[in-house]
């Protein structure tokens, strides 16, 4: 076994890898980016070496630099993790002239199936099932569309060296077969470097099912059963599952068999995974599946093998490159139970899940309910230069229904502030009837996006905490400092505040009375509402509110706020009181404190009369004053503050006339 390994990757797949070393007395040899300095995975492994700036192709794929670093640090071998150099024969090339093992399989492996077309055909002859298509050498666009004509429409168009559904088309009609070659090609050059495509039958309704595969040197090779992973947008896995649903005991022999098949074929060692397309058309059957291509890695959702199987697949890989036979043989492998795993995004699902940046201001990611595989903290930034995956959420359940009820559980038990992200879009999938019975494809997601992004109404309790918080009178509960008892008052008497929120793209103005301590009314929509504050615990609150007693947590941050309640996450925008009207206040007829300060100067009474722009009141907040003016003529209604009061941020302190009133 080795003694030391470096791991040439990042994020959450540098720490799985660091955690399963550490289990078996290895040491690990981190490297990182500028933009990775502090990075979780940094801090886990035993030593940890600077590679370059933060992009990509200036450091984690720098094989001099990794070679390098191994050098220095003796590392005796090298984790690929997945994606970066994990499908390199390159990289695996150059590893072995320097005398580093590659935590993988060799380079031929590799390039054997790296180009689609040829992997197809390599399959084709080792008698392993593929989709009718064109697999071949000629590129000419009229010979491809008399291809398509031949296969039948729909077809499908993919890159030859593709991925990820990059320089992929669909075509319905041999009008549009044109448009979508050249727009698969222009996308296979740009992604891959090859322009070069394939022309496949299109299955009208397919499930993505793969197969898990493991060879060690001594050429034995078993498979770990399959994965389902069909719930995708735009060709990206969303939520993974094992084994897969209503899959006939004949079909998961037909499948395996298959796998090993092809894995023997290349004589593969290590890690790796076939991912097979079905046509679920009339039902999954033991002669409707084909190939698709092979991932000759550690793929992004192994973690549900593990769940099903109770085997570790990272020993695996330290053990077979090690030289160690298999650990197990197929006979003594089985399925115990149903896992999935969601894979939890800073994105946007919302504008069509974009990526999305920011600071992990808060995240609680429920470990005691789940497998939290993640590569972040709270404080940890989410940067524009890497993969936006937060963590993946992994259950296991003694059924499907269990499994997808915890899954569900955990979702709605996450809390993560500072960026959007696909938390709420990944609870909706678990709600969805289809999903729940187990009838899937890989157009699910499209056909029901708009169903699926449903935002339900806020609910008022989240406005109300969230404009608690905006005027800081969510400190006091079972507090010992007297201080925090006068939250919401003034001068030992009663006071109205407003809390200004921004929220799904609107403006709330929050009115909000203190009653008492730790009892406040609030402004809703549906009227005023008394919320009582029973337990405060960091940022989590016990509320009372009409006689039902819920508990909610609450992210403040000076920009925004997040209420986690029900489940689900509401985010409100706190816009800067200075920067609004000219009277520094919110509305045209309500004056309210922009801050915390001192009425130093109190200019007009009841009744007056006042011009637009007249200075009205003066607060003076850390040795500076403020002026609040009138935003229009009037009449002052009511003023409510003396020179000499302490006012908190959103009291209000006078109003105008309604100008009906005034005339």
């Amino acid at each position: 076994m080795f003694k030391k390994i470096l791991i040439a990757n990042r994020g959450e797949i540098a720490c799985r890898v660091i955690k399963t070393a550490r289990q078996l007395g290895i040491k690990t040899v981190a490297v990182y980016s500028d933009a990775d300095a502090a990075a979780k995975h940094v801090t886990m492994a035993d030593e940890a070496w600077h590679i370059g700036p933060a992009p990509v192709a200036d450091s984690y794929l720098k094989t001099d630099t990794l070679i390098e670093v191994c050098r220095k640090s003796g590392a005796e071998a090298v984790h690929p993790g997945y994606g970066f150099l994990s499908e390199n024969p390159a990289f695996v090339d150059a590893l072995e002239k320097a005398g580093i093992a590659f935590i993988g399989p060799r380079a031929d492996a590799i390039r054997a199936m790296g180009l689609k077309d040829a992997a197809k055909a390599l399959m084709e002859k080792a008698g392993v099932p593929v989709v009718p298509g064109y697999h071949g050498d000629n590129q000419d666009a009229e010979f491809l569309k008399d291809r398509a004509n031949e296969i039948g429409y729909p077809v499908l168009i993919k890159a030859r060296a593709g991925g990820g559904g990059k320089g992929m088309r669909r075509v319905d009609r041999p009008e549009d077969f044109k448009a979508a070659l050249e727009g698969a090609q222009r996308e296979g050059q740009a992604s891959f470097g090859d322009p070069r495509v394939l022309i496949e039958k299109y299955l009208t309704k397919p499930r993505h099912i793969e197969i898990q595969v493991f060879g060690d040197s001594q050429g034995n090779v078993v498979h770990l059963f399959e994965r389902d992973c069909s719930l995708q947008r735009r060709h990206q896995k969303v939520i993974e599952e094992a084994p897969a649903p209503d899959m006939p005991t004949d079909m998961r022999a037909a499948m395996g068999q298959a796998a090993v098949k092809a894995a023997k074929a290349i004589n593969y060692t290590g890690a790796g995974t076939i991912e097979f397309i079905a046509d679920v058309s009339d039902g999954l059957r033991a002669d409707r599946f084909y190939f698709m291509e092979m991932n000759t890695r550690l793929q992004v959702e192994h973690p549900v093998t593990e769940m099903i199987t109770g085997e570790d697949l990272v020993e695996w890989q330290l053990r077979v490159a090690s030289g160690e036979p298999l650990p197990k043989t197929q006979d003594e492998l089985a399925i115990n139970g149903w896992a999935f795993e969601a894979r939890l995004y800073a994105e946007d699902a919302a504008k069509g899940f974009l990526p999305a940046i920011g600071t992990l201001t808060h995240l609680h990611l429920p470990e005691d309910m789940a497998r939290i595989d993640s590569g972040v903290r709270s404080g940890d930034e989410i940067s524009p230069f890497y993969d936006p995956m937060i963590a993946k959420v992994i259950v296991h359940g003694a059924d499907r229904g269990e499994a997808l009820a915890k899954l569900l559980a955990a979702l709605e038990a996450s809390r993560v502030a500072g960026c959007v992200t696909n938390a709420g879009f990944l609870a909706s999938l678990c709600r969805h009837s289809g999903f729940a019975a187990g009838d899937v494809d890989t157009g699910l997601i499209d056909r029901d996006l708009e169903t699926l992004l449903a935002v339900e109404p806020t609910p008022g309790a989240a406005i109300a905490l969230a404009a608690l918080s905006a005027l800081g009178l969510t400190g006091s509960a079972e507090s010992n400092d007297p201080w925090d008892q006068l939250s919401g008052w003034r001068m030992w008497t009663l006071s109205r505040q407003y809390a200004l929120l921004e929220h799904n793209g609107e403006r709330l103005d929050v009115e909000v009375h203190a009653l008492g301590k730790d009892r406040f009314e609030v402004h809703l929509e549906a009227g005023p509402t008394v919320f009582d504050l029973v337990k405060i615990e960091g940022d989590t609150l016990t509320f009372d509110c009409a006689g039902h007693r819920q508990t909610a947590t609450v992210s403040t941050e000076p920009d925004h706020i997040t209420v986690f309640c029900n489940g689900a996450a509401y985010e409100f925008g706190r816009p800067d009181h200075l920067a609004e009207d000219e009277d520094m206040g919110v509305g045209s007829d309500r004056l309210i404190a922009p801050m915390p300060g001192l009425v130093k100067v109190l200019n007009v009474t009841a009744g007056e009369e006042v011009t637009k722009g007249q200075p009205l009141i003066v607060l003076e907040a850390m040795k500076m004053e403020h002026t609040l003016t009138a935003s229009r003529d009037g009449t002052v209604g009511e003023v409510l503050v003396s020179a000499g009061d302490q006012v908190q941020d959103g009291t209000l302190l006078l109003a105008l006339a309604e100008e009906e009133d005034a005339a």
